[in-house]
């Protein structure tokens, strides 16, 4: 069951099936430009959830860990749009998000998934959804969105009519 904050939602998935469905709940609601952004440890089920929203969004090929190429671009079959899925980890400060192209990418007006933004949290829009994963047991996660701006603020409020019912 969700806990229901302004701006903000703070729930639990049971499993990896549960989580890629969140993502994929998530995924369906996105825009072009929209910002995402998932922080949490190692192991905290950021990739399972970006896969999650690649399906939900329409990606082609489904979203995979970008680890070693730290960029991954998608495309959707119905309209062309582009979602990026980017994993900063190995970047050790903003100033190296050019080495990525991060400026291009998020003038491109396509979507962003960004996996540790932390790493180049100087260099990303005001606003945006940031989600802390954190690592309850085994299978269980706890996912806390934060919405930065009223397109987001909306974006949780659909993504938790879809996904709760209220």
């Amino acid at each position: 069951m969700p806990i229901l904050q302004e701006a903000g939602l703070d729930i639990f998935s049971h499993s990896a099936e549960q989580t890629q469905r969140l993502g994929t709940r998530l995924g369906a609601l996105l825009r072009p430009g929209d910002v995402v952004c998932l922080s949490g440890g190692i192991g905290a089920g950021k990739t399972v959830f970006a896969a999650g929203i690649g399906a939900g969004w329409g990606a082609r090929p489904p979203l995979t860990s970008p680890t070693f190429n730290l960029v991954h671009e998608h495309h959707r079959d119905r309209d062309g749009g582009r979602l990026y899925h980017l994993d900063c980890y190995r970047l050790g400060s903003a100033d190296e998000a050019e080495t990525i192209g991060l400026d291009e990418i998020l003038d491109s007006a396509g979507t962003v998934i960004c996996e540790w933004p932390e790493q180049v949290a100087a260099r990303l829009p005001e606003q945006r959804l940031w989600i802390e994963l954190r690592v309850l047991d085994v299978t269980r996660r706890n996912f806390i969105f934060h919405a930065t701006g009223p397109r987001y603020e909306a974006l949780i409020t659909d993504f938790r009519g879809l996904s709760f019912g209220v």
